[in-house]
This record gives C-alpha cells, structure tokens and sequence, in this order.
C-alpha cells in the first residue's frame, strides 16, 4: 500500500509488523565488507561492530548492544551520556546513520540472506559484461528504374481525380437530367403516332 499522506506514512511504520520493521533496519556496509561480501546493505543485528557517520557522535566506533524495534534506534557499547543527577545512559542511534565495520555470522538465516544477495549481484555483473548491440546502419541504394518508377507513380496520383471530383463526374447535373426527361417524353408519343399510322394503313388496304 502506498500513500502520499504523511499521517499515514507515520501510522504504517508505527505499527509495521516485525518482518517490515526489520527491514527498516537496513544499514550500508563499509568498502572492505563490500569487497569480500559482495553485498552492499544488510540489516543491523546485536553484536555487529558500527562506526557513526552522521550526527553529533560522528567517528565513533563499537559494538551494538541492544536494539530496540519499537523505536527504530540502536544502542553502542560506550556511547553514553551523563544526566543532570549524574547517571549515565546510552544514547540512541537511528540504523540510517551507521556503518556497519563487521558481521556477526553465527546466525544461519543471515548467511541465506548474504547468498541470496550475492546471486542477484552476480547476475547484475553478467548483464553489465554482456556487450551492447550497436545499432547497425541499414543503407537502401535505390536504382535508376526505382528511382523512376517513383516518380511515375507520384505523376499518376497527382492526375487522378480526389473522390468528391470523382463523384461529382459520376452524378449528372439535375438540369441536363430535366432535359433528358423532357426529350425522351417528346419522342414516345411520336413512335405512337406512326405506329397508329401504319395500323390504319393497313385496315384500309385490307378492307379495299
């Protein structure tokens, strides 16, 4: 689930469950861990040595001691404070303003994590080896007959018709269709007259 509301925000990592929380303990490896381990983050544990980074206390260095996931904040052996009554108590770390100097690899569910790790980087290296294709320059060399084909092509499109002049050479204008009709009703009764004609001429004949 993913909100832009900062309420929200606040509400999903105070009441994370455990596997959420233990991610958020996620802190950066130094270059010597990188090298040999080949991972670049993992999470923070009791007994991991860390060096500070950021903060006040910057440069200091030891043994984590106690974490506490309810807070999101660690404690270092000998980073401590004094109180007004004279006390001493230790002062609390974020996990994002560490480095982690050494691991603790008695736990044998880190060791999965750590191989796991190590499989999707090498699997990264091996796509980053992999060389590029470059793209391959495709050139058409077009001949004198193409060339000219083209262009008698284009001089054809150019001289035929669009289809509203197409239609409009289809469709007769409605006055030449007036006309038409007028000159085909002239000459009907005409062929009639002539056919009545030669009827008449031949009762007559045939009566005589």
């Amino acid at each position: 689930m993913q909100t832009l509301k900062p309420g929200k925000q606040r509400k999903m990592l105070y009441q994370a469950p455990d596997h959420k929380r233990h991610k958020h303990f996620g802190a950066h490896l130094s270059p010597e861990l990188q090298a040999s381990q080949k991972v670049k983050t993992l999470p923070v544990r009791s007994g991991d040595t860390v060096r500070v980074v950021r903060g006040d206390h910057k440069g200091f260095e030891g043994k984590v001691s106690r974490i506490d996931s309810n807070k999101y904040r660690l404690y270092i052996d000998g980073l401590t404070r004094e109180k007004v009554d004279g006390s001493s108590i230790f002062v609390p770390v974020h996990p994002s303003k560490i480095v982690i100097k050494s691991l603790v690899l008695d736990d044998k569910w880190r060791k999965k994590i750590i191989e796991r790790k190590r499989a999707t980087h090498k699997k990264v290296e091996k796509a980053a080896e992999k060389p590029k294709r470059e793209p391959v320059e495709i050139k058409r060399e077009i001949t004198e007959e193409k060339a000219e084909e083209k262009v008698k092509t284009e001089k054809a499109k150019e001289k035929k018709p669009s289809g509203r002049k197409k239609r409009a050479l289809r469709k007769p204008k409605a006055a030449d269709t007036k006309e038409k009709a007028v000159t085909k009703k002239e000459e009907k009764p005409k062929e009639k007259k002539a056919r009545t004609k030669r009827k008449s001429a031949k009762k007559s004949e045939g009566g005589v």
